[in-house]
């Protein structure tokens, strides 16, 4: 028997998680061990302050009252009936793209299976707010195309894929590009609020994102139509600026005498 891994961070009763179970259970057995609610922008959390609840829904869908890494973490350790070939993350509601990287939950969960040494997957549907329709399918049949390449080809060491479809139907879709990690800025993303007794708080999000220019980034593949699939490693070293420092750097004393 080989099994796939199904989470996400939007929670188990997500429409994008249950299109991606039954796409992917087409080609072989899934297991959901997915958080409870939404767990959005948790980013790699890992919950230790308090014990974790699991609740089974049915034979191979499981609950857990924590993170999406928590749920990684405990289907790998105690309730996967074996180790999985893959492990899809997803379908993300909303881009994961640029620097959501860094705060997806749906991004994290594809790190926490790399980091188990399983070929890892997150996949987002990409939508403008005033779009009425959703698109799950079409992510949802790309993301098994997808896992059928991967498990024949496999991937790079250490390496995950991050993959943004653009809301679209199927015939719609241009293709996939091979992009890299964009950068967006939000403008006006804390809002101060006040309570009823005039206390001042503030709220982060709902601000207005600018992009930089790019023709080879995530954003701009989807903007123009295309799927688009970003190579993540887990080695952030920055290694062209660590021959730099270790070049440039040499006067550098733990206990300077100045």
């Amino acid at each position: 028997m080989s099994i796939v891994l199904v989470t996400n961070d939007d929670g188990i009763q997500s429409e994008g998680l249950n299109a991606l179970f039954h796409s992917i259970s087409q080609i072989t057995e899934v297991y959901v061990v997915a958080p409870e609610s939404e767990k959005s922008a948790v980013s790699h959390a890992l919950t230790m302050h308090r014990p974790l609840r699991v609740d089974q829904l049915s034979e191979r869908v499981f609950t857990v009252n924590g993170t999406p890494t928590d749920c990684v973490v405990v289907a790998m350790e105690k309730l996967l009936p074996e180790r999985p070939i893959a492990l899809v993350s997803g379908i993300n509601r909303g881009a994961n793209l640029g620097d959501d990287i860094t705060y997806s939950g749906t991004v994290s969960a594809a790190i926490e299976g790399t980091l188990f040494g399983i070929p890892s997957v997150a996949i987002s549907l990409v939508y403008s707010n005033d779009e009425k329709k959703l698109y799950f399918e079409t992510a949802a049949r790309f993301a098994r195309n997808l896992l059928r390449y991967i498990l024949k080809r496999g991937l790079p060491e250490d390496t995950l894929l991050n993959v943004n479809v653009p809301n679209l139907t199927e015939e719609q879709v241009k293709g996939v590009k091979f992009t890299r990690q964009g950068k967006r800025v939000y403008d006006n993303a804390i809002h101060e609020t006040f309570d009823p007794w005039g206390r001042k708080h503030y709220w982060i999000g709902g601000g207005t994102p600018s992009w930089q220019e790019g023709n080879d980034t995530d954003f701009n593949a989807v903007s123009k139509g295309y799927i688009s699939i970003t190579p993540v490693h887990l080695d952030l070293t920055n290694y062209e600026a660590l021959e730099y420092i270790k070049s440039n750097w040499k006067d550098l004393d733990f206990n300077p005498k100045a």
